[in-house]
């Protein structure tokens, strides 16, 4: 597409956006994410899948970057099913290539070089079971990428003979080859075993370095895990972040309504070195790896959680000093406010939110939110996990004081894009933070089996 053929249809959609100069011209370089008249309902069958999309400003550019039956054809051995995406967010070289994990049954990382356009597979289970299901995405503050499987059981007793719901750090994630290149250096790959087991999806660092995690299940929890370790001693080598802490389940009242907003507590489940506390559940793999059980010892009485419905993405957005945890709960479709601060939780989306193409509830157009984003103007974008060429769209929260609710005059949500191709569904929506006009999303298990990158501009 050329980025600035603005034809009659073009011109509407910036009018409607605010964005056209007197003369009649668009503004170049001026085009928001956030400047879009709401779609009124979703998209049928793309015609072209390396061009899927259909937005609520027909400005944005979408190119298609990677896809599996490129990768195949080259070599790189890729199982599809991509998921979250991530870029190099610190360091000399930030913003420099684009990081997706495979949420398959034999799972691996690629890696983009956003200026070359190179993709390349820089790890990869040695067979099908060994690693699955890699979902989370993330670049931590020290300059590593972490990923985790979306896979655990449920047990009372604890899950004795599953290996999976592990958490990994890749501490090389610039410098690793291709394992198409065996003389290359291979990915430094760490299970990082004091995070608890369960069903990995969304996680976030708040400024104090806690990072959030979830158990996707219904009636799974929410996280938090404090290292032990100082930023300086992280930063300096002197200690790794992951090398003790504790984690914590939250806890909203006394943790037996679920689906809970009001006060919050966090309640420990292991000690600071994060060795399950007396009662907390553990497990020996058939790996020989002895890890806390987080999903099954937070139904227990003295741990107890409060329980949503598969919790998945979290997304923590920053005004004026205030941090919120975004969480998406797919099961009942809402979206939940975190202040971090304040410890209190509510409801910012779900079906009662005002769907600003109707002025009316947005009712069941917005259905199974499953992924979060936010913005370069702190917006909060919310992506379902729904049928591409039926209902799979992504929505743009308004909240003009940015206060966590879409309560306010003019507030609501706004369909903000749709996936046409058949099959698909949308995943990994993020924001390039080095680039406030570029995003990208990923084409997720296709009928087609060609899962994409797509590269999202503004003019």
């Amino acid at each position: 597409m050329k980025r600035l053929n603005l034809g009659l249809t073009v011109l509407t959609g910036l009018v409607a956006a605010g964005i056209v100069a007197s003369s009649g011209t668009a503004v170049a370089g001026n085009v928001r994410f956030s400047d879009f008249t709401p779609l009124a309902s979703s998209s049928g069958p793309t015609a072209n899948e390396a061009a899927p999309i259909t937005f609520g400003n027909p400005a944005f550019d979408q190119r298609s970057i990677a896809s599996v039956n490129e990768q195949l054809a080259k070599g790189e051995p890729n199982s599809g099913v991509w998921d979250m995406n991530t870029v190099n967010e610190t360091g000399p070289r930030k913003g420099s290539h684009l990081f997706t994990p495979f949420e398959s049954g034999q799972s691996g990382i690629q890696r983009t070089n956003l200026a070359s356009g190179e993709t390349e597979t820089i790890f990869y289970s040695p067979a099908p079971g060994d690693f699955v299901r890699w979902d989370a995405s993330f670049w931590t503050p020290w300059g590593t990428f972490v990923t985790a499987e979306e896979e655990w059981c449920d047990d009372p007793t604890g899950c004795k003979t599953n290996p999976y719901g592990r958490l990994f750090e890749l501490n090389n994630p610039l410098t690793a080859s291709s394992v198409t290149k065996p003389d290359g250096e291979k990915a430094d790959l760490k299970h990082r075993n004091v995070i608890p087991r369960v069903s990995h999806e969304g996680i976030q660092f708040d400024k104090n370095l806690n990072m959030y995690f979830i158990d996707e299940l219904n009636g799974g929890s929410l996280y938090r895990y404090s290292s032990a370790a100082s930023r300086g001693q992280i930063e300096s080598g002197r200690a790794g972040y992951f090398d003790a802490g504790q984690t914590s389940v939250l806890r909203v009242g006394d943790g037996s309504t679920p689906n809970a907003s009001g006060a919050y507590t966090w309640v420990p489940i292991t000690d600071k070195k994060g060795k399950a506390l007396p009662g907390a559940l553990t497990i020996t793999d058939p790996n020989g790896v002895t890890s806390v059980d987080g999903r099954n010892t937070t139904n227990r009485p003295q741990f107890k959680g409060t329980d949503y419905q598969r919790p998945e993405d979290l997304q923590i957005q920053t005004v004026k000093g205030v941090e919120r945890l975004y969480m998406a709960t797919t099961t009942t479709n809402e979206v939940y406010a975190l202040d971090l601060g304040t410890q209190t939780a509510s409801v910012f989306a779900n079906r009662s939110t005002t769907d600003r193409s109707t002025g009316a509830a947005v009712g069941t157009g917005l259905s199974s939110p499953d992924n979060l984003a936010l913005d370069p103007d702190n917006n909060i974008y919310i992506v379902e996990d729904r049928n591409g060429g039926v209902d799979d769209d992504i929505w743009s929260a308004r909240d003009l004081n940015l206060d966590g609710d879409l309560t306010d005059a003019g507030e609501g949500l706004g369909r903000w894009a749709s996936n046409g191709t058949v099959g698909s569904e949308f995943t990994g929506l993020y924001f390039d933070p080095t680039n406030k006009r570029r995003a990208w999303v990923n084409i997720q298990h296709p009928a087609s089996r060609n899962d994409r990158v797509i590269e999202i501009t503004t003019p």
